[in-house]
């Protein structure tokens, strides 16, 4: 049976003894729950022998209840606890000298995706920078990656760090959070009292999970649109659909693992996809559906769509390459219908002078290979391989599993 971090927390005395005397703090959202569903806050506050003092929320919230990017979340007192909860998607993204001075201490328990783009990895990274100014000590309650160790993707290039891209490391990591946060800390050679409460039993090369304890612990929205397991999956791909004119499912009750739009004809774009590399295709099954968001992109029209399925028989981890497939995807559309406007031009994150799908992918490199008319499968893999291979070495010094 597998122990998040959490639950080890709670459960051994000599864990907490550093704690003992000191102000808490937790930064949380709605997945940060033990294995009998109590949120973190709450079963933290009805510890005897620690003293919580304020609480932080990410991205969304500490509540969960911000269904959309870019949609801000204000401080609070929570009602129950009495305790200041501070955002840290709101005004701030980075916590500030007032909150910083309510606690000596900030546990930090994010149920993470694996990917680049999401935000909680940011988050963190600045929770740690503060922290390390101001001499507060960071511990991490891990928790497991859903998407497992496989590495795919693009490294992030300099100076497009973003909310969506901390550092140099591709989209889909391969890393757990505690794991990331002794990668920050020596990548950004910061000094600071830092510590991994680790998890027990967490195998991420075992199935039918490879990466969640399926069966064993239940699944909470991290995030709203992030609803299950097969979604983690997907997501280093269909993220990207966040900088793409196509819907990514919002709106509908599987999003981030389909794509599509009322002007294409998802079983052409399959046959391309195909026929073009179908070996970027392998592990998981696409299926040709029709859907209907209710908000967000085309929301009301009837899109014609593609489903990514990786819940089934056909699900083969070590072969599935998210990312490539939805490349992949974005390059048969091309190609099909020639002047496509593929590529939303918006403020994304708050970055307002490059393309969404840009700042996504941490360069314009996937941008140009699609645009790009003779450029070719095996141009992208060049292209992405050797920074594949350099995080699969860089990120085995921190590795706790």
């Amino acid at each position: 049976m597998v122990k998040f971090g959490i639950d080890r927390l709670l459960a051994d005395p000599d864990l907490r003894a550093d704690l003992k005397g000191r102000r808490l703090a937790l930064l949380a959202h709605p997945a940060s729950v033990t294995a009998d569903l109590t949120h973190s806050l709450d079963a933290l506050i009805a510890c005897p022998d620690l003293k919580v003092t304020a609480a932080f929320g990410p991205q969304h919230g500490l509540r969960g209840d911000k269904q959309d990017n870019m949609m801000e979340s204000p401080d609070f007192n929570d009602p129950v606890h009495g305790i200041p909860v501070f955002s840290l998607y709101g005004q701030v993204r980075r916590p500030t000298g007032q909150s910083m001075g309510t606690f000596d201490v900030i546990l930090v328990d994010l149920q993470d995706l694996g990917c680049r783009i999401y935000t909680f990895i940011t988050t963190l990274l600045y929770v740690l920078e503060a922290a390390a100014v101001r001499g507060k000590s960071v511990w991490v309650l891990d928790r497991p990656n859903p998407a497992g160790r496989p590495v795919e993707g693009m490294t992030l290039l300099p100076g497009w760090e973003s909310f969506v891209g901390a550092g140099p490391m591709p989209m889909r990591h391969g890393m757990t959070l505690g794991e990331l946060g002794h990668w920050f800390i020596a990548a950004n050679r910061l000094d600071i009292d830092y510590r991994v409460i680790a998890m027990e039993g967490w195998t991420p090369d075992r199935g039918p999970g490879f990466g969640w304890p399926l069966g064993e612990r239940t699944w909470i929205n991290p995030s709203p649109n992030a609803p299950n397991l097969w979604m983690a999956r997907a997501y280093a791909g269909t993220v990207m659909l966040e900088g793409a004119t196509l819907s990514e499912g919002r709106g509908t009750t599987r999003p981030l693992e389909l794509f599509g739009a009322p002007d294409i004809n998802a079983g052409d774009v399959i046959s391309r996809m195909r026929s073009l590399a179908p070996q970027w295709l392998q592990g998981c099954q696409l299926r040709a559906c029709n859907f209907e968001p209710t908000f967000h992109k085309h929301v009301g029209a009837l899109c014609s769509g593609v489903q990514i399925h990786t819940e089934g028989p056909g699900y083969d981890h070590q072969a599935f390459r998210p990312w490539r497939l939805q490349a992949l995807a974005f390059k048969a559309i091309a190609q099909l219908y020639p002047g496509y406007p593929l590529w939303r031009d918006f403020p994304y994150e708050y970055v307002l002078d490059r393309l969404a799908i840009d700042v996504i992918n941490g360069g314009p490199g996937l941008r140009e290979w699609v645009d790009n008319a003779a450029a070719e499968p095996g141009d992208l893999d060049a292209l992405t391989r050797t920074d594949e291979l350099a995080w699969t070495e860089a990120r085995r010094p921190f590795l706790l599993y």
